[in-house]
Order: C-alpha cells, then structure tokens, then sequence
C-alpha cells in the first residue's frame, strides 16, 4: 500500500492522531493484561502509527518485509518479560512529550517504535 501525503498525515495529526493515540495505547495495554484479548492488544499496539500519523506499515506478502523480523516465540518471551510494562511506560512518556512542542519530533519517534518496543515488532519491515 502507497502512503499517504504528508499534507494529509499533518492534518490528520493535528486534528486526530495526537489525542486518539493515546486513547489507543492505554486501551491496548489494558487488552494486553487479559490472556484471553492479548491478541487484540497487540493488534492495536501494532497499529499505532497508522493511527498517531496514518503510517502504512509494509505489506506482509512481500518477501522482504519479513527480513528483519524476530521469531514469533522471541517476541513472545520478550513481551511477557519486558515489552507489557515497558511499553506502557515508553507511550505513556510520549503522549506527555506530544503535548509539548519541543518534545512532539521525539514523541512521534517513540510512538512509531512502540510496536519494537512491545514485542519486537518492526513496523516498517
């Protein structure tokens, strides 16, 4: 899939993005606490920068996108003992710095690394 324009991902920021995401964050973490909906959470922590930025992650069919990616069972070790809790603190410190105009560029840094940071994901491929 193409991105966006980044006129559109501005506008979609500044009207959507900066307060949604945090609303998706805090509501993922809280799926992620459940056993039975941790699928669910994870799904939405994945999707945060399409959602704070409207961010088009690679397509999965493409061979390349797979390069790089960890092993299901690594991401999973690594979620249950660092990625819940550090990614809860790691978006809620961005949400902070995107209300702040000197700390929006590392905000959006952050929170477009909050799929590695959970489970080891690599949104961009």
């Amino acid at each position: 899939m193409t991105q966006r324009s980044l006129p559109v991902r501005a506008l979609w920021f500044v009207f959507v993005g900066w307060w949604v995401t945090p609303i998706v964050v805090n509501t993922a973490w809280l799926l992620n606490v459940t056993v039975v909906l941790l699928p669910v959470g994870i799904k939405l922590i994945n999707l945060v920068p399409t959602v704070l930025t409207l961010a088009e992650p690679r397509s999965l069919s493409e061979p390349d996108s797979a390069r790089g990616q960890r092993s299901l069972a690594v991401r999973a070790v690594y979620f249950v003992f660092v990625g819940w809790w550090l990614s809860l603190l790691w978006a809620n410190v961005a949400s902070f710095l995107a209300i702040t105009v000197v700390g929006l560029p590392v905000a959006v840094w952050m929170l477009n690394r909050l799929p590695y940071v959970t489970s080891l994901y690599r949104f961009h491929g």
